[in-house]
């Protein structure tokens, strides 16, 4: 054969290569979602209403706004005495009243950031309130998750706002939640203290970290769950968490750490249970058969979301599975996702099951208490940014946006995906994780693209309104940048 007949050769089969690795696979059939409704606000009018109320003091200055704010704060520490009884049902009066109050302080505090302290005392006591108070609520009925939602989840956007208008160097990195005691063996951590049985809730800084957080009926600020644990003998510590790329792994809190993320909360059970009452060490027991298990057995990570199947773990089911041994449910309130877009979109990635245990709404379960929450001050924005972001694409989502798997770029991450297989069979990670097909993975390069363009247009579009207005633009106006960037085709 001729040099050149062997080159024809090589190149036909190339050509013939390539076509068959770029030959799209079909669709899988969408599955149904959840029953139910996604929550909305419904309150354009009031957002807007609450700019204009913070430009307002923000002309009267705080030597003026002096007494209204103490007077607000005053009023609210009333609104929390009221709270703070044994029959407070989710329809009283005096929650909507101290959402409002909430509400309307936080621009007032936005303009004279020296109150700050004193907003985050009372959106933190707030929660707290609510938390222990709500224990006989039924947190699958929407009068009570709505209330829950809107002033554990609404109390910490308002924070956030304020948080974001205050001058560089004010704003905590730690803020201290509920000083819950705890027999289990502890790890100083950050300026706090960690006890074994602690679940870390977390938000990672990738788009789909913000697709999980923000893709539910109850859209929230976390991504990912995590197990703490703390050796008994040695007090040495250690993070038992699932990852997409790697399945159950027993993380080093070095690991955890350098694995970004965009804000940490601490979760732990409350020592007034029968079931921690009856054995304290309840919670470090549960950390530990997560270790025990993770180590005797591979465990994959669960694309499918299905918090009842055992062989695989996502995330959250680090902790339901390791305290459901000792007899403790988590999640008193399921995750539903009820939108079509939410729904198509994640089913691209693999997730059939729409009633699940998402990461955000672990923080309305009334059996723990919140500790402590780490927020980076300066990756805050970002986080900010990046819902808005994933909130626009969402509402594309439902009007029929698709995130595309280009033909012409299959053949490379099918290869990929063969040369991880191959890696995944000695134990190694490759490029494509285990468990996800190829589509699937250019459609999460495609999403992290399509983000990354309308990111950096709204960040640009946000400087010019600071420029103009000389305040960072609220979370409302970000969304709106994003939707009209969208619409533009993600143009600055």
């Amino acid at each position: 054969m001729s040099r050149r007949n062997l080159a024809k050769g090589i190149l036909a089969a190339a050509v013939i290569a390539f076509a068959l690795l770029s030959y799209p696979a079909p669709d899988p059939p969408i599955p149904a979602g959840a029953s139910g409704k996604p929550f909305t606000w419904k309150q354009d009018e009031k957002w807007k209403a609450l700019e204009a109320s913070f430009l307002e003091a923000r002309e009267i200055g705080c030597r003026g706004l002096e007494r209204s704010i103490g007077q607000g704060f005053r009023q609210a520490g009333k609104y929390l005495s009221a709270v703070d009884v044994p029959a407070i049902r989710p329809d009283a009066p005096v929650l909507s009243r101290l959402e409002t109050l909430t509400f309307g302080l936080g621009t007032a505090v936005a303009a004279c950031p020296e109150r700050l302290t004193d907003y985050v005392h009372l959106v933190t006591k707030t929660r707290s309130l609510l938390k222990r108070r709500s224990q006989g609520w039924d947190l699958n009925d929407r009068a009570a998750r709505d209330r829950l939602y809107r002033l554990i989840y609404g109390g910490r956007a308002a924070l956030e706002e304020v948080m974001l208008q205050a001058p560089p160097g004010t704003v905590p990195a730690l803020v201290k939640g509920e000083d819950v005691p705890s027999a289990a063996p502890s790890y100083a951590f950050q300026h706090g203290v960690l006890r074994s049985g602690d679940i870390l809730v977390s938000r990672g800084g990738a788009p789909t970290s913000a697709l999980i957080a923000r893709g539910n009926d109850y859209p929230g600020n976390f991504s990912h769950v995590a197990l703490f644990h703390v050796d008994e003998t040695t007090g040495e510590p250690c993070i038992v968490e699932s990852h997409i790329e790697m399945g159950v792994v027993v993380s080093t809190v070095e690991q955890y750490v350098r694995d970004k993320k965009l804000r940490i909360m601490v979760l732990r059970l409350r020592p007034d249970l029968p079931q921690v009452k009856a054995d304290p060490m309840l919670p470090h027991k549960a950390a530990k058969r997560a270790v025990e298990e993770v180590k005797s057995r591979r465990i994959p990570y669960d694309f499918e979301m299905d918090f009842r199947e055992p062989s695989k773990w996502f995330c959250s089911e680090v902790a339901s599975w390791a305290y459901r041994q000792h007899g403790v449910e988590l999640w008193k309130g399921t995750t539903r996702m009820s939108a079509p877009g939410v729904v198509r979109w994640l089913s691209y990635f693999g997730v059939t099951h729409f009633e699940t245990q998402a990461p955000a709404d672990l923080e309305y379960d009334p059996q723990l208490s919140v500790v402590a929450e780490w927020r980076d001050p300066e990756t805050l924005w970002q986080d900010h940014v990046d819902n808005a972001v994933v909130e626009a694409l969402l509402e594309g989502a439902d009007e029929g946006d698709t995130i595309p798997a280009p033909w012409w770029k299959l053949a490379a991450v099918r290869l990929a995906k063969g040369y991880s297989v191959v890696l995944n069979l000695f134990g190694g990670v490759g490029p494509v994780p285990e468990g996800m097909d190829a589509t699937a993975a250019l459609r999460n390069l495609e999403l992290s693209r399509r983000h990354e363009t309308m990111r950096r247009a709204v960040l640009a579009r946000a400087e010019a309104f600071r420029q103009a207005g000389g305040y960072r633009p609220p979370y409302w106006e970000l969304v709106r940048m994003a939707n009209d960037v969208r619409k533009e085709g993600g143009r600055r």
